[in-house]
């Protein structure tokens, strides 16, 4: 069944949403006996927060999209990049990384992807490095906060640590995987990048979008705060979405139909019927095997360890899986190992196509303007970015561990 529900999810026949093969195939899970109906329920309940959190996230980072933001920051990449692919591509580095920090992967591979593609022709530099930057930074970048990802707010949960101090300890992570995955994209992609461009054509530039921006702002400092008072996250993330919700509904700029949309209630079914899915699979055998390959401890050669089982894991099984698989298993040794096993599931993915639902989504946007991703390229890209990158990462999050302390 897990097999079953991740080749769908990768092929989507008929264009059919994830969900349609995932729901059925954890009611037959259930009704098999391979997990019975009360753990299935206790899963359900493990997620329901994390998933509340993310389609809070999803309606906000849509908003932020209706408001302008990505089309200001779109003007912005084009003015200050001044005609250079070069710069142009660390301008992206920038706003992807911050993006997907801030307001979670998908919004740098549904939102800010299109962005690119327009910026790029505008100028007209070759768009394939920065779009390919797009997507191995919504798997890189998104290391810093619980929110930027699904699997953060699954490790988040399972750490025990405090908002602030899983930031803390993820920051030096996070900047050295961004900055290995640059020197290599400058490096792979030279000769698209000494390409000539033209001069960014002149016009008016967008107004900033400061009421989205303050926003975000106060849903950060709402996370803090929650975290700090021990209530979920969620609800600070709710607040944030419903602040710019009421203003949009009120200006006529979207409707409830259009804000249910934007929360993908499919993709939520598909994570909870997947969340049970891999349950059964854990409680069949799966835990006690990858139980003896798991390192014990926090020390640098454990953490490397953890890491990189939790890398070809994920490019197994898609990392989503992937780390519901092994968070049970890496929480008793302490935050660290928690952290670790984010290391590798989210840097891994940029290895293969089917390492994570993001990268399969950006596939799709890619090819909706009539660009195309040769397998060779991305997998060698893969091949020299993500070891060096995870590398990087672990010594970094070694050296946080033993500075901050994970308590």
């Amino acid at each position: 069944m897990l097999v079953l529900v991740l080749v769908c999810a990768v092929v989507r026949p008929f264009g059919w949403p994830e969900a349609v093969v995932a729901v059925p195939a954890a009611a037959l899970v259930m009704a098999t006996g391979a997990i019975s109906v009360g753990d299935a329920l206790d899963e359900a309940e493990r997620l329901g927060p994390v998933i509340g959190f993310l389609a809070a996230v999803l309606v906000l980072a849509q908003l932020c999209d209706d408001e302008g933001l990505f089309q200001w920051c779109g003007a912005w990449m084009a003015r200050t990049s001044a005609g250079r692919p070069r710069r142009l591509l660390a301008q992206v580095f920038v706003a992807a990384s911050a993006i997907t920090a801030v307001l979670s992967l998908d919004a740098t591979v549904v939102l800010l992807t299109p962005v690119v593609f327009a910026t790029a022709a505008r100028l007209g530099a070759r768009p394939k490095p920065h779009v390919y930057a797009c997507t191995h930074l919504s798997n890189t970048a998104s290391l810093l906060l619980p929110v930027s990802n699904l699997t953060n707010l699954l490790a988040f949960a399972a750490s025990g640590l405090s908002f602030t101090r899983f930031a803390a300890l993820m920051t030096l992570p996070w900047l050295a995987a961004i900055a290995v995955e640059y020197v290599v994209f400058r490096r792979f992609f030279a000769t698209d990048l000494d390409a000539g461009a033209q001069a960014p054509a002149t016009g008016d530039a967008p107004e900033l979008p400061l009421f989205a921006l303050l926003t975000v702002a106060g849903t950060l400092a709402g996370f803090v705060l929650t975290s700090a008072l021990g209530v979920d996250p969620a609800w600070a993330a709710l607040a944030g979405a419903t602040v710019l919700a009421g203003r949009a509904l009120l200006r006529r700029r979207t409707t409830p139909k259009a804000l249910v949309s934007s929360a993908s209630v499919p993709f939520l079914a598909f994570v909870l019927a997947l969340g049970i899915v891999v349950r059964a699979v854990v409680d069949n055998g799966l835990d006690t095997a990858l139980g003896k390959l798991i390192p014990d401890g926090t020390g640098l050669a454990a953490l490397f360890g953890i890491a990189a089982l939790a890398a070809v894991l994920a490019n197994v099984i898609n990392n989503l899986p992937a780390v519901l698989v092994l968070l049970p298993l890496a929480s008793g040794s302490g935050p660290g190992a928690v952290l670790a096993v984010l290391l590798g599931v989210n840097i891994g993915p940029n290895l293969t196509y089917a390492g994570s639902l993001a990268t399969l989504l950006w596939r799709r946007i890619v090819h909706a303007h009539d660009a195309e991703v040769e397998l060779r390229e991305f997998t060698r890209l893969g091949v020299l970015a993500v070891p060096a990158s995870l590398c990087a990462a672990v010594l970094a999050l070694w050296a946080s561990l033993a500075v901050i302390g994970g308590g």
